[in-house]
């Protein structure tokens, strides 16, 4: 992928084969449909065990388990202490008995290859073998558990290890979204398991002491802190299934490395602030947890197996290419800054507003565009159902268009 499409918009790549009559143009439009923001050097490893040993590329998935006081009053912003109610000694003492670990298997075909599948639908005979390690956290005493959606994707049976128990028990899988990559698994015991109460990511400051618990690399229930770097972050990672779309991110430096998926990332009062999910292994003490109020929002739903609604994200349904020197005599203007529509396709936004293939924008709503890039931003940073107005020019003629902008998650005619 060249320098211009590393940040482009969506991350489903569209071929667009140019149909202008100069050689000049002559060439495939690779270019990605606008509304999703890409960080570039991001990369999603799923905590799969036989991953664990390939280079996986910059960001592997990350599973740390942390566990939060069930008697802990409202959030608030608090010191690090060495000993007391608030230090980590006392946090990791009184949540490790609610972090759990999850260990998945697959079932093993008749030739010795594993199997990806969809839990309770294996129709292959053959043993399970051991698929992967991740963590999680009990949220309600009689055996609720959240993990990441990614942790147990794929699973045939998943085992989930408890402290004070010695075998593991057998959890089912209620409810999973992967888009919010979030999963609620249930276990049965014949007494109450501890649990963790899940606080408010929106008191959290910027600065505050965090804890993680988990099992990174299998050694379990490590303790590691760190500080709240960063909050409402996005990032974009692809797996075998396609490209989840991170958002609202808290960032933190504590370390969390794989394995530690699933698990929640405490505050000093012991409450779940968010599900530790990513890290950025070219980076130091770089790392990304799912916050505790996209948790909260959509618990119970996973709880019954209900559909979640997708967020709206806007787009007006364009391909996009930016414009090098050799194109200028075709596209008869005198600049390289802008941005080339590659292809437009019927029913969505940019079609209905009378936007075509090889119009260039120049600004959207009095603000000029230099790239691919600036366009995008501009897309995102707009509400579905906001009208944004588009100077264009099309054979070397100026105009305005007006288009409004759509939502993707809803859209039937266009796939992106």
């Amino acid at each position: 992928m060249n320098e211009d499409m590393k940040n482009i918009i969506n991350l489903d790549e569209v071929k667009v084969e140019n149909k202008m009559g100069s050689t000049k143009l002559r060439s495939m439009f690779a270019a990605f449909m606008a509304g999703a923001v890409v960080v570039g050097g991001l990369m999603f490893t799923s905590d799969k065990m036989n991953l664990f040993g390939y280079d996986a590329g910059p960001v592997q998935s990350a599973v740390a388990a942390a566990s939060a006081n069930s008697a802990a009053a409202d959030v608030q912003t608090a010191s690090l202490t060495p000993s007391g109610t608030n230090s980590i000694s006392s946090i990791a003492k009184a949540t490790s008995p609610a972090i759990v670990k999850i260990e998945t298997k697959v079932k093993q075909t008749n030739n010795g290859q594993n199997r990806r599948n969809t839990l309770g639908q294996g129709t292959e005979s053959g043993d399970t073998i051991e698929n992967g390690i991740g963590s999680g956290f009990v949220f309600d005493a009689s055996g609720y558990i959240l993990t990441n959606e990614h942790v147990i994707d794929g699973a045939d049976e998943i085992d989930v290890y408890v402290q004070g128990y010695d075998t593991p028990f057998t959890a089912n899988l209620l409810g999973s979204s992967y888009d919010l990559d979030l999963a609620v698994l249930k276990i049965q015991g014949d007494k109450a398991f501890p649990a963790l109460n899940i606080g408010n990511s929106d008191n959290t400051q910027v600065g505050d002491w965090l804890v993680a618990i988990g099992n990174p690399y299998d050694f379990d229930y490590s303790v590691t802190t760190g500080v709240l770097s960063a909050k409402e972050r996005t990032i974009s990672i692809d797996d075998e299934q396609g490209t989840r779309n991170y958002k609202h991110l808290l960032q933190t430096d504590t370390a969390i490395n794989p394995g530690n998926s699933g698990g929640p990332l405490l505050n000093l009062n012991g409450e779940v602030i968010g599900i530790n999910t990513a890290v950025n292994s070219e980076a130091q003490g770089m790392g990304f947890a799912i916050p505790a109020s996209t948790i909260s929002s959509v618990v119970d739903k996973l709880k019954n197996n209900e559909t979640i609604p997708k967020e709206p994200a806007p787009y007006i349904g364009v391909a996009l290419q930016n414009i090098s020197e050799d194109m200028l005599e075709d596209l008869k203007i005198n600049s390289t800054k802008g941005a080339i529509i590659a292809e437009v396709q019927q029913g969505t936004p940019a079609f209905v507003a009378g936007i075509r293939q090889y119009d260039v924008i120049l600004d959207v709503n009095g603000t000029a565009i230099s790239s691919t890039d600036e366009f995008t931003k501009a897309v995102q940073a707009a509400a579905v159902g906001d009208k944004l107005k588009l100077t264009i020019s099309r054979n070397g003629q100026t105009m305005d268009v007006t288009v409004e902008v759509g939502n993707r998650n809803a859209a039937t005619s266009y796939q992106s």
